[in-house]
């Protein structure tokens, strides 16, 4: 079946069924969840991060990408994962956080253990000034450097402290990547989502201080991304698998680029601009109501784009990182069918492939927390902490 007649279902292992009584879901909680899916009437499965982690950012600090976490299974029960999906005519899609690793990742503890081959893993750099190199913002908050003493020098993390970004200019680094690739390939996974993949075409050389903003015009949708991605589907099997891109702060121009089949990159990208609609001047930790209006229009400017582009989206209302969007768009209360149908028509007449989220089928709701230790979310308790400190 190609992409653009599917339907994908994200599960996020950790809260979709726990089989051992844990606490923890698990991997043994997919497979028995298949007939569901199958009679549902999806054809891919996107599982989120199930890899060995620290979970400072719930699975997407990676410490190995090539072996389980103990608390979802085994590698053997995967395996068995692969087939049993495959046998209810479903695909496994894995997501692959290729823009950084978790600190505890081996490449980057030998980084810290002064190997120099390691070290250009990473982006380690000398301060300036007695701070860091630049004044760039973390976008969980905070600036983007962290100092390591013993080496007197800082590394760059976009994201958490502990998820150090690696070096694509590397081509040792570029190889490395290339093998987890061909590792879960050969384990039978049919697709991969990429984490913020477009972030990793950082600048070459020195980084210089964005005075305009946080930093973010020096490695969004940068010069290089696009070769990198051209390189990884050309030396590896990627080009028979369903692939999909993460894309932050992007633009449809960039996407087209990312996904014209001429262009041999990815099938489709995610894109969240139509997601911040209810962000007051664009401050994503305030309330408003959705401005349906704009909602509208870049529903429009999207489709138009892309189609005229030659290009293909991954459309959905929700996903790990947003509310759920009967809460967030419609309503969970006296018209909470009705919304939650009208929001599924929505995204599954888009031009573009439907993604949905766990639960998402019957209207989950969003959770009703009532403190900030309800939350096991790194990015909204760094704000949290943030907007107190502010007053």
């Amino acid at each position: 079946m190609k992409f653009k007649d599917m339907a994908i279902y994200q599960i996020y292992p950790k809260s979709f069924q726990d089989t051992d009584g844990d606490g923890i879901g698990d991997l043994n909680g997919i497979r028995k969840h298949l007939s569901y899916l199958e009679k549902l009437g999806v054809d891919c499965l996107w599982i989120t991060p199930f890899f060995p982690s620290h979970q400072y950012d719930n699975g997407y600090d990676v410490d190995d990408y090539c072996a389980v976490n103990p608390d979802f299974g085994t590698m053997e029960i995967f395996e068995d994962l692969v087939k049993e999906a495959e046998e209810h005519n479903l695909s496994i899609m894995l997501d692959m956080v290729f823009n950084h690793t978790s600190v505890f990742h081996e490449w980057f503890q030998k980084a810290l253990a002064g190997d120099k081959y390691y070290q250009d893993f990473y982006y380690f750099r000398k301060g300036k000034e007695g701070g860091p190199p630049t004044n760039w913002i973390s976008k969980f908050g905070g600036n983007a450097w962290e100092y390591v003493e013993d080496l007197d020098l800082y590394y760059l993390h976009l994201f958490h402290k502990n998820q150090a970004d690696l070096n694509w200019h590397n081509p040792n680094v570029r190889n490395e990547l290339k093998k987890v690739i061909e590792f879960w390939i050969d384990k039978g996974v049919k697709g991969f989502r990429f984490d913020v993949i477009n972030l990793i075409g950082k600048p070459k050389g020195e980084f210089q201080d964005d005075f305009e903003g946080d930093g973010r015009r020096f490695y969004t949708d940068g010069p290089y991304v696009n070769d990198f991605l051209k390189e990884l589907v050309r030396d590896t099997r990627l080009s028979e698998m369903i692939t999909v891109g993460e894309m932050s702060s992007t633009s449809p121009e960039a996407c087209i680029q990312y996904t014209n089949p001429s262009e041999g990159e990815l099938n489709m990208v995610f894109s969240f601009h139509h997601l911040k609609v209810d962000y007051p001047g664009g401050a994503k930790w305030k309330l408003m109501d959705p401005d349906i209006k704009k909602l509208e229009e870049i529903f429009t400017e999207w489709q138009l784009k892309l189609q005229d582009g030659g290009g293909w989206s991954a459309w959905f209302w929700n996903n790990h990182d947003q509310p759920r969007a009967v809460s967030r768009f419609g309503d969970d209360q006296k018209f909470h069918n009705r919304s939650g149908k009208m929001l599924a028509n929505v995204v599954h007449f888009l031009r573009g492939t439907p993604y949905i989220y766990q639960g998402e089928e019957f209207g989950m709701t969003n959770g009703d927390f009532q403190s900030i230790e309800d939350f096991n979310d790194v990015e909204s308790i760094n704000y949290y902490d943030i907007l107190q400190e502010e007053g």
